[in-house]
């Protein structure tokens, strides 16, 4: 049986809290890690959130505008039950202070989150999983494949009827595990908390976007005020409504239409905490037109060459879906983009997190290059110019891009990779030796410029050695069939 607890929340009638939640039909949250966390001196649990949630609307007049300034006002409540997944460092002594609450993505029809990379359980911070919309509960009509679907015997309680309350749940969570959280059932163990940083990648950045413009500003009794800093992922440069919010992505529906979004508004220039944008040359083409500079409580990242989704995520993901649903998904394609997304994030999240405790803002990164048409700039191996660059942009054994390879959804967002024939790759280094030289090189610079860490270089020239071997096998492979 599970424990309960109001949380100080930001209603006058306080949510719930229940757990360490387990049992159920599989004997394990949805999502989870494939590696055991106690193994990194973590805890995993999750816990049930529920209570009434705010729904907002723009103020009298108001309008999404592209100044990102979008006074909001609560309109009314609706009734909630959800679940959050915290990951958390067992010995006290190892936290750092932070937890950061990520905005499960749900474009899926199911919840796609990632909480276990080396910079949360290496430097010691709470992770907490967040389902916050309704398709993550409920799934799309067609196949629902939403946590209540997945497990209803550990889920089937729970609701969440519209995405309108969205918003005031993502803060819900954050009280619940903030500072000032009521702790008889306390889902951080005791831990200190000092700040939480709120985190949301593709269709979560778009309404983290949202967010950040219209509830931030907002008193702590409406639901403002509850981050202490925000990080939007590969986000394509547009919020979503406030009101009549229940249209999320849906890339399976029959005879769907899907295109990516385009830049259409700014974060707001007047925030009172920092707010960082860590994109890939996709969004960055997205973003063109609503580009801001860096200022004291706002900066952007654009990786030169990344994409959207990576061959090395693609793996993870396919592995976790196996293993929940119960089938393999198709592997992914060999063509896809390969250059991992994770040590770019997790450089970013570490200079964030020094930010919001009143250290310096992460180092200013260059744009990637746009010419007078608006089309990437590219080198003559076609890799994006200018922009963040991780060793494999400077030091490449392929063409990777964010050229999709197929025009279908998920191609669009998987990019491509196209290795170098052989005699590109022996005029560049000569041999494997010569290329770990340069890649080598290539990760250190990565590493002073501020977007790689330390830990991560030597997991990069392994992976480096693998894919110029790769990449010289393939260069290989039509003569030999000759």
């Amino acid at each position: 049986m599970t424990q309960k607890s109001p949380t100080e929340a930001s209603t006058a009638q306080p949510s719930t809290v229940e757990g360490p939640v387990t049992g159920g039909r599989h004997g394990w949250a949805f999502n989870r890690p494939l590696i055991d966390l106690a193994d990194k001196g973590y805890v995993e649990a999750e816990f049930f959130l529920s209570g009434e949630a705010t729904t907002y609307a723009l103020a009298p007049g108001a309008q999404m505008s592209r100044d990102g300034r979008w006074p909001a006002r609560p309109r009314g409540k609706v009734p909630f039950k959800t679940r959050f997944l915290v990951y958390r460092p067992a010995d006290p002594a190892r936290f750092n202070g932070t937890a950061v609450v990520c905005w499960n993505n749900v474009t899926a029809g199911y919840e796609l989150f990632f909480g276990e990379g080396p910079e949360v359980l290496e430097e010691g911070y709470a992770y907490v999983c967040a389902t916050v919309q309704r398709v993550g509960v409920h799934g799309f009509a067609e196949n629902p494949q939403g946590l209540a679907a997945w497990d209803p015997e550990r889920y089937g309680s729970l609701s969440i009827p519209t995405d309108d309350a969205s918003y005031d749940i993502f803060s819900q969570v954050a009280r619940a595990v903030g500072p000032g959280r009521d702790r008889t059932v306390d889902p951080l163990g005791g831990l200190d908390v000092r700040k939480v940083i709120g985190l949301g990648a593709s269709q979560s950045a778009g309404r983290l976007a949202t967010y950040v413009n219209a509830i931030h500003p907002l008193a702590p009794d409406q639901g403002g005020h509850a981050f202490d800093g925000y990080m939007l992922q590969i986000y394509f440069g547009s919020g979503t409504p406030l009101e009549a919010s229940d249209r999320p992505v849906n890339p399976n529906a029959a005879g769907a239409a899907v295109r990516l979004p385009r830049g259409q508004s700014l974060i707001r220039e007047d925030l009172d905490v920092p707010a960082m944008i860590v994109n890939t040359e996709l969004e960055a083409i997205a973003c063109l037109s609503v580009r801001q500079p860096d200022t004291a409580r706002f900066c952007t990242w654009e990786a030169a060459a990344l994409t959207h989704v990576s061959y090395q995520a693609q793996l993870t993901r396919n592995e976790k879906y196996r293993r929940d649903f119960g089938v393999a998904p198709p592997a992914p394609s060999e063509q896809m983009n390969r250059i991992y997304l994770q040590p770019f994030y997790d450089a970013a999240l570490h200079h964030l997190n020094r930010w919001v405790n009143g250290g310096a803002p992460p180092p200013g990164q260059p744009p990637i290059d746009f010419d007078a048409e608006g089309q990437v700039v590219r080198d003559r191996h076609g890799i994006a110019t200018g922009g963040a660059r991780l060793p494999q942009a400077d030091a490449p054994v392929a063409m990777n891009s964010s050229t999709p390879v197929s025009d279908d959804f998920a191609g669009r967002l998987r990019g491509s990779n196209r290795p170098f024939d052989a005699a590109t790759l022996d005029a560049l280094y000569g041999d494997e030796a010569g290329y770990l030289t340069r890649f080598r090189a290539a990760a250190e610079a990565a590493v002073a410029a501020g977007v790689l860490m330390p830990r991560d270089v030597a997991p990069a020239l392994a992976e480096a050695a693998q894919e110029y071997r790769r990449a010289h096998a393939m260069a290989q492979a039509p003569a030999a069939a000759e």
